[in-house]
């Protein structure tokens, strides 16, 4: 199975703190190979940066997918970026939807205010940091999101069942 490339609804279904389609947080780098494949591209942290990882790319026809693995949680799957153009929140296709169509979609699903930041480029960064979830827009059009597992308050991993 290549990741993602259908375009069910199920495949592409991005669950917050659990993952996207049939790829769950807290698989092992093994479970991730055995479901979709090697990656074309594993990337390791600096030996300066403060937390030791590894990004696995995924090149797809007309997207990227990247998956990281800390070291600190064992190497298991702890958040996913994509620009995947058929991405589906809450059952609603999100890609190159509005900020505040997003605002809206995340409010109508119960999401607490966001943090928005401006970034150097002129691109706009959407922060949920309790649902721990980034969406990045460019022309207010939603261009990619980053996601990943819960963590509570106490900073301790709250790995999906």
């Amino acid at each position: 199975m290549e990741i993602n490339r259908a375009s069910s609804s199920e495949e592409n279904q991005l669950i917050l703190g659990t993952g996207i389609g049939p790829l769950r947080f807290g698989a092992s780098r093994d479970e991730v190979r055995a479901l979709i494949g090697e990656p074309e591209e594993i990337e390791a942290s600096d030996d300066d940066d403060e937390f030791e990882h590894q990004e696995w790319i995924y090149h797809e026809d007309e997207y990227l997918v990247s998956l990281y693995f800390d070291r600190e949680d064992d190497f298991r799957l702890s958040c996913i970026e994509t620009d995947n153009p058929h991405m589906r929140l809450f059952g609603e296709p999100i890609a190159g939807r509005s900020l505040a169509d997003i605002q809206a979609l995340m409010l109508a699903n119960s999401q607490p205010a966001p943090e928005v930041e401006t970034m150097d480029g002129g691109e706009v960064r959407l922060s949920y940091e309790q649902s721990m979830i980034d969406l990045y827009f460019e022309a207010d059009e939603l261009q990619f999101i980053n996601f990943g597992v819960f963590i509570n308050d106490d900073l301790e991993v709250q790995w999906p069942k």
